[in-house]
């Protein structure tokens, strides 16, 4: 079976939920929501496109860093393998969402400044501080 990897840029829209599977593993959730922006060319004036919202689930290694990090409302970059996840709604009908399971999550530069601090144990910390005007960071020409 082919793995589908990709990397989405957005803000957390939920708070982090940790939770500990039937197997006794640790999982910490939250949800995503990354929206396109786009140059009008008639009026010149940036637009919104439509939100994609998605479940950002880690694992093992990221459980600390992400634990500390991450929050609601903050700038993410999040990596790992997406999917649709099928399931039945309270109603009855069939429902799904997209899922990813991340290899790797940080806080999108961009968009805010972080201070990184080392602890003893050798666990990275990173504190965030104010986020950076958005529009500014959206607003400059990609390299594309």
């Amino acid at each position: 079976m082919f793995e589908t990897y990709t990397t989405v840029i957005g803000t957390v829209v939920s708070e982090p939920r940790r939770r500990q599977t039937t197997t006794g593993e640790d999982v910490i959730s939250f949800r995503v929501a990354c929206t396109s922006r786009r140059i009008d060319k008639r009026t010149g004036e940036w637009m919104d496109g439509p939100t994609l919202y998605l479940t950002v689930s880690c694992w093992r290694r990221l459980l600390a860093g992400v634990g500390l990090a991450i929050a609601k409302g903050r700038p993410v970059m999040a990596h790992g393998q997406i999917k649709t996840n099928e399931y039945p709604a309270a109603d009855g009908s069939r429902r799904s969402d997209l899922e990813m399971t991340a290899v790797a999550v940080g806080l999108d530069l961009s968009r805010c400044i972080v201070t990184y601090r080392g602890t003893p144990s050798s666990e990275r910390v990173v504190e965030a501080a104010a986020p950076v005007d958005d529009r500014r960071a959206t607003e400059t020409p990609s390299a594309a």
